[in-house]
């Protein structure tokens, strides 16, 4: 016979499944919204970017493997651009090969740092280029028209970034402070990303590129495309594009418009709405830069990420405050910083009822036993159907907007995999936790694929 004490503690057993499924609902219908906009999503309008003034800025630390070539890709493809290249440091040869292309050839500049005032974070280095060019303008200058792109050391912006970006919906409209562009994988058709690696090996990094090429081009595009209409577009470390003025008015200190969040691009894109700027997104362009191929860089590279989103929640007081960022913004933006803190809290609550059912099939006396062998069984997979196909769904997607050489079946098996991907995150989302606890909030370079497997970051912190 039942007690007061068991039914208390059914209900009790009953929170954790109830909260489970208000997360997985909430979910899918987030997947179901972002989802149409990108379907539906027709090219923007170009422009003549003539009438702006565009400037490369690109922060380097140890980056001699990829620097050179990335300086004379810029320099053929965008011949008026300007490029900036601050090197925090470096051991190895990256100032020298700057500087040689710098030495006969006006428009590439070298901004050096050095130590103790270096290697503290990519936002204090972009500062610092902020700073060079600041310097480098004349004082009259129409700084509305300076436009600043910010580029990883191995990016390679799509020939048409200048055109898309200068266009009407871009910043040839004077609300427009910041545009971000898409990001795609360069090495996502690499047959071997892991030279020497055997066959296993390669199969396994050619995956992981796969899925994260798939997921910058269709989930986070998504995304971002269904901020557009929310006006809560977010800024990314690769392909961000901002108005020198929006820079000026965001920088809390003088000379320093980039925070030290190790997610200091998003954090920057907050500045810009709280100024009162707009930000944009364009799939119509695109940045390439590098895939990582190894699960440890990727993990190291997720929980600098993470552990940036987790410093940013203390924007969320100003944010609602904010006059400038509206209703539906503020939400979306406050859905978006607490994913980490769901992620840790899903860790907990998404194993509970699976346990709980374990025991009651275990249970040779259990009605729940009966109906789950009767055909109950069904529901189960139901659920398991719910939780797959919000992330499978991106596979097909992938295919049709993105990849249509890899065909619907392998298109099917990325889509499987992002699911299996998505599980890293409450990985990384605990290890950003417990860098927070031991207050360790050092900023880690991920070392690129072409400087071999040995180790996994030059650490600082």
């Amino acid at each position: 016979m039942e007690g007061p004490l068991t039914r208390l503690a059914e209900h009790l057993l009953a929170i954790p499944e109830l909260v489970a499924l208000m997360i997985g609902a909430a979910f899918v219908v987030y997947v179901v919204v972002i989802l149409v906009p990108f379907l539906r999503r027709k090219p923007q309008p170009t422009a003549d970017p003539s009438a702006l003034s565009w400037h490369f800025l690109v922060p380097c630390r140890d980056e001699e493997a990829v620097v050179g070539e990335t300086v004379d890709y810029l320099r053929a493809t965008f011949p008026e651009v300007h490029v900036w290249v601050v090197d925090d440091d470096s051991d190895d040869a990256t100032p020298l090969i700057v500087r040689d292309r710098a030495e006969g050839d006006p428009l590439v500049h070298l901004v050096s740092r050095h130590r103790p005032n270096a290697r503290l974070g990519k936002g204090d280095a972009l500062n610092a280029g902020y700073r060079a060019l600041d310097a480098w303008l004349a004082a009259d200058v129409d700084r509305n028209r300076q436009i600043v792109i910010v580029l990883d050391a191995d990016g390679r912006p799509a020939p048409n970034l200048l055109r898309v970006c200068a266009g009407p919906t871009a910043f040839g409209d004077p609300g427009v402070g910041a545009v971000q562009v898409e990001v795609r994988m360069g090495n996502r058709d690499d047959p071997t990303p892991v030279p020497g690696g055997g066959r296993l090996r390669n199969a396994v990094g050619r995956a992981l590129v796969r899925v994260q090429d798939l997921e910058f081009r269709t989930a986070i595009s998504a995304i971002q495309l269904s901020r557009r209409f929310t006006r809560s577009v977010g800024m990314g470390g690769n392909g961000q594009l901002t108005r020198l003025s929006a820079l000026d008015a965001v920088a809390e200190l003088p000379g320093r418009p980039w925070g030290g969040s190790l997610l200091e691009d998003f954090e920057l894109g907050i500045h810009v709405l709280m100024a009162g700027y707009r930000n944009e997104y364009t799939a119509d362009t695109w940045v390439d830069q590098e895939g990582l191929y190894s699960f440890r860089r990727f993990v190291a590279q997720r929980t600098r990420w993470g552990q940036g989103t987790m410093q940013c929640m203390k924007y969320l007081p100003r944010l609602w405050s904010s006059p400038h960022i509206g209703a539906l913004g503020a939400l979306e933006l406050f859905y978006y910083l607490i994913q980490p803190w769901l992620q840790l809290t899903g860790t907990v609550i998404y194993p509970i009822p699976l346990i709980l059912l374990g025991i009651e099939i275990a249970d040779p006396t259990s009605e729940v036993r009966r109906v789950f062998l009767d055909g109950g069984w069904h529901l189960l997979a139901y659920g398991f159907g719910l939780a797959i196909i919000p992330f499978a769904v991106w596979g097909p997607v992938y295919w049709r907007r993105c990849e249509p050489s890899i065909g619907l079946r392998r298109a099917m098996g990325v889509g499987m995999a992002y699911w299996l991907y998505m599980f890293l995150f409450y990985v990384t989302s605990w290890r950003a936790a417990y860098r927070i606890v031991r207050g360790r909030n050092g900023w880690d370079k991920t070392r690129r694929n072409s400087e071999g497997m040995e180790g996994v970051v030059a650490r600082r912190a």
